[in-house]
């Protein structure tokens, strides 16, 4: 009987925007010989490197994945992402390193850690034409009873996500036999958490940063080099609120305070992720991100005995 392979070990370090995500990763892996996994959906494109928060300079010679592989103006789908990542782990812990995911996507972190295998599932025309003679409340009734489990709101309050989902839902249900299997990883899953005051204050903050720094012109050169503003809008709130300004839709001032705004939003919804991912089984050990970050993980891995 063959012996199944072990389990690889994996670091992740989650929490919300500002936080100091990157800079714990990096320093965890210069500690435990390790390399980083992006898990953002726009740190992927190359170009798009302020408005994204992807802070290469505190890499240094840190070894790191999914960052600058795609042209902006693409798409990039979670699917795409949990694929992606898979086969970095593999290749990380194949050399012998730990592999560190770092971010603060909760549908990204869930698609690494939950241990389930998305399917790709195209566009079904038969399908749709059959739920275009269904009711808005048909629709939702249906896609619940596909996915009882349901708690992406946002697929039930617009027609066309609602639609989207069913689609995916019977297409997992359909090829579920033919997903490959996922790799057994042991994670641990490191949160750093803030006082509500204090992240308001980095986040207002670097977002200053950000823009003194040329996030501006960041955004402008991506739209002289073909990127329509549409795409730029889906690409998130930083690329919308200066494409806005930009095309003279705001000023300066009200971009800067709606940006704010909608950012410390965001990071409201980060948190409520993250508690459903816990809600969901994943252990999520939490640091205080005013103190020394790297030894508060270090007396985790002590204290519970993690192998890393």
């Amino acid at each position: 009987m063959l012996e199944s392979p072990a389990p690889i070990n994996i670091l992740a370090i989650l929490g919300p925007t500002a936080s100091g995500k990157t800079r714990l990763a990096v320093a965890l892996a210069q500690e435990f010989n390790g390399e980083v996994i992006s898990a953002d959906s726009r740190q992927v494109f190359r170009g798009m490197d302020i408005g994204s928060g992807k802070d290469l300079h505190e890499y240094g010679d840190v070894p790191h994945h999914l960052i600058d592989i795609l042209n902006a103006g693409g798409e990039f789908s979670v699917f795409e992402f949990q694929r992606r990542f898979v086969k970095a782990v593999e290749d990380i812990s194949s050399r012998k390193a730990l592999p560190i995911l770092c971010g603060g996507s909760g549908m990204y972190l869930d698609a690494a850690l939950r241990g389930y295998r998305m399917i790709e599932v195209p566009y079904n025309e038969s399908l749709r034409a059959g739920l275009a003679t269904m009711s808005d409340t048909e629709l939702v009734d249906e896609l619940r009873l596909l996915k009882p489990e349901q708690h992406n709101n946002t697929d039930l309050l617009d027609r066309e996500r609602t639609v989207r989902a069913i689609e995916i839902a019977r297409g997992e249900v359909e090829n579920c036999s033919k997903s490959e299997p996922f790799p057994q990883l042991q994670s641990t899953v490191i949160g750093i958490r803030w006082e509500r005051e204090a992240l308001r204050n980095r986040i207002t903050e670097r977002l200053r940063q950000r823009l003194d720094n040329g996030m501006i012109d960041e955004v402008q050169r991506l739209s002289d080099g073909g990127v329509a503003w549409e795409r730029l809008d889906f690409y998130g709130l930083e690329y919308r609120y200066v494409g806005a300004y930009l095309r003279g839709d705001l000023d300066k001032n009200d971009m800067f305070q709606r940006l704010n705004s909608a950012i410390h939003n965001f990071a409201k919804r980060q948190g409520n992720w993250f508690r459903r991912m816990e809600q969901h089984g994943i252990g999520i050990h939490w640091i205080d991100g005013t103190g020394d970050t790297v030894w508060q993980v270090l007396e985790i891995i002590k204290k519970n005995q993690i192998p890393i």
